[in-house]
């Protein structure tokens, strides 16, 4: 049980700390850097990176990380470690409702109203960009408050 609860705490902690830096990097990078080119070529751009990110890699990661933080916290529980087991679930609750949801709630369908839109680009764009850049900077927090948390939990496991 102590080996689950360490590869759970290491892969939940290396997950989200893989998806919250790519919702990094298109806020502070990817977003701003499209947002410097004619319409047409953002939309384009953010097309294509939207289909390229539908992989197995990226799928696998971003859905993960709420199942490897419960299953961390069932396995410290059944090990005695009550409060790093709560930070686990704290870090799981955090991550599915502050960067899943949204993605699913409000990016994803952003992605595919660019993808699908036949609008004039320079429309497309301005009705897309601030909303998803909003909540990706939401999703990128509740990211990096799992991380966090997940540290916590190591730590608290750990020390006690």
């Amino acid at each position: 049980m102590t080996t689950l609860a360490l590869l759970g705490a290491l892969l939940t902690l290396v997950l989200a700390a893989v998806v919250a830096g790519t919702f990094f990097a298109f806020s502070v990078s990817v977003l701003p850097g499209l947002n410097t080119l004619e319409p047409e070529q953002a939309v384009a751009s953010m097309r294509a990176m939207n289909a390229r990110i539908l992989n197995p890699l990226f799928l696998t990661s971003f859905t993960a990380i709420p199942l490897t933080a419960i299953a961390t916290a069932v396995a410290l529980l059944a090990l005695g470690h009550r409060a790093a087991a709560f930070v686990f679930v704290a870090a799981g609750v955090s991550y599915a409702v502050g960067a899943f949801l949204p993605t699913v709630a409000v990016n994803v369908p952003l992605n595919e109203a660019l993808a699908n839109g036949t609008a004039d680009p320079a429309t497309l764009w301005h009705d897309f960009a601030p909303r998803w850049t909003r909540f990706n900077a939401l999703r990128t927090a509740f990211g990096t408050a799992t991380v966090l948390l997940s540290g916590l939990g190591l730590f608290l496991w750990r020390r006690g």
